[in-house]
């Protein structure tokens, strides 16, 4: 199939592409709002949807054979997404007055747009004729400048509703996204250093070397690496606030802004909100995945080096790396779904930020880590090639980062200041009142 794909014209190619990447996130983004009603329910002690696409066989069903009457079969509410569908395109389609009325039409376009461009660059499989879409070799740069114009339409969303809550909600994400938009910049620019590429490409193949340059078993993920952890927890951070997902919701906020930017969507169009939020969270992963833990791989072996190593174990070593290669699509979908439930977990764990704690995280905190970390690369890398040994790099690179990780520590205690010396005062909850005796204390009858 490879080989046929490859001998059609650079067009049919790459309609081929777009189509498998189009698809099946598509296809997963109902799949993955029913994921998360579901696990919000079990996190919450509760069911969740499990009623919509049971279905029972009648026993007076002619057509139906004898084993199958009076049989129910459960799906668990996975129609659920579907049903909802339905009923948001039979919903009235309502347009305040005051809107401008091409701006609140194209505004949910450009909230879908950005998850499908992104997509186009991550690499969901080994095989280059029918994965990634476009192999730019500005990879990182294109996710980082495409990423920014989805606020655009948050925004402008806001702007054409003509309501000062959506306006609110605009105002608020576009301060969300040049708060984080730095620090996650910052985080990919240590793993640029790392790897010496932009490509997403070669990102993953950066990742198959020996980890820490002299573990030869294992495979080099970034998120085994004390630089690329601490870019991963950063980036993970701002990936949660650039999607707008609790506990960085603030321009949703509904017991705040009633919708916020969204108040005045209805119908379809409030849909396409929706499906460009789930579908920015899939694909949010994958480039989390793709550049952090080693991309369509599985598991971080080096299979050749066992092989290579240990002849006896090849032909086992041979059969999983052929799984590996084969079952990579299904990797990276598994691999997305894993943030997505980190995701689902947040939301039903931490309670949304205060603004200005939002702007503290990422102007105080996110950001000084990203800019020491993206120092201590460059510095690791000179170490490194200076005395021409891996390990003494990757030491001076351990030593550093928990350098960088105390004194940030006592930079935070020194920005708070001394505490305060008031008496600290305690609430103790009492029992109910008990009925009334009919003798005091002192054992006079009252």
């Amino acid at each position: 199939m490879v080989a046929w794909v490859e001998s059609l014209h650079p067009i049919w190619q790459a309609l081929i592409r777009v189509l498998l990447l189009v698809l099946p996130v598509l296809l997963m983004v109902p799949g993955a709002i029913w994921y998360e009603r579901r696990l919000l329910g079990w996190f919450q002690d509760r069911i969740g949807p499990n009623r919509v696409g049971n279905i029972t066989v009648s026993r007076r069903n002619r057509f139906a054979p004898d084993f199958l009457k009076g049989r129910k079969f459960n799906l668990f509410g996975l129609i659920q997404p579907i049903a909802d569908g339905i009923k948001l395109f039979i919903k009235e389609d309502l347009m305040p007055a005051k809107a401008d009325r091409l701006i609140f039409v194209a505004a949910p376009a450009l909230a879908l747009f950005p998850a499908f461009t992104l997509g186009a660059t991550i690499p969901w499989g080994p095989i280059q004729a029918l994965t990634p879409v476009a192999d730019v070799n500005v990879g990182l740069l294109y996710i980082l400048a495409i990423s920014s114009l989805g606020v655009y339409g948050v925004v402008l969303s806001g702007y054409a509703s003509n309501n000062k809550y959506s306006l609110l909600g605009g105002l608020r994400s576009s301060a969300q996204l040049i708060s984080y938009e730095l620090g996650m910049g910052l985080a990919l620019g240590s793993i640029v250093l790392a790897v010496g590429s932009l490509k997403m490409t070669d990102m993953v193949r950066a990742q198959e070397g020996p980890l820490w340059g002299f573990v030869g078993p294992l495979a080099n993920w970034h998120l085994f690496t004390p630089y690329g952890f601490l870019a991963a927890i950063i980036f993970f951070i701002c990936m949660v606030a650039e999607t707008n997902r609790a506990p960085f919701d603030l321009p949703e906020a509904e017991n705040e802004l009633v919708a916020g930017y969204h108040t005045e969507y209805s119908s379809m169009k409030f849909a396409v909100f929706f499906m460009g939020e789930y579908a920015a969270m899939l694909v949010y992963g994958g480039i989390f995945m793709t550049v952090f833990a080693g991309g369509w791989h599985l598991v971080p072996i080096r299979w050749d080096w066992i092989a290579e190593q240990a002849p006896p174990l090849a032909y086992l070593a041979g059969g999983f790396a052929t799984w590996d290669y084969w079952l990579a699509p299904l990797t990276m979908i598994a691999k997305c779904v894993l943030v997505l439930t980190v995701y689902i977990w947040l939301r039903a764990t931490l309670p949304r930020l205060r603004y200005d704690q939002l702007m503290a995280l990422g102007w105080k905190s996110l950001m000084p880590l990203a800019v020491a970390n993206l120092i201590l690369v460059a510095a690791w890398i000179l170490v490194e090639r200076l005395t021409g040994n891996p390990f003494y790099g990757f030491l001076f690179l351990l030593v550093g980062v928990g350098l960088v990780v105390l004194f940030y520590r006592q930079f935070r205690s020194v920005l708070r200041g001394p505490g305060s010396d008031l008496p600290r005062r305690e609430v103790e909850l009492v029992n109910y009142a008990k009925p009334a005796s009919s003798e005091t204390s002192e054992g006079v009858p009252a």
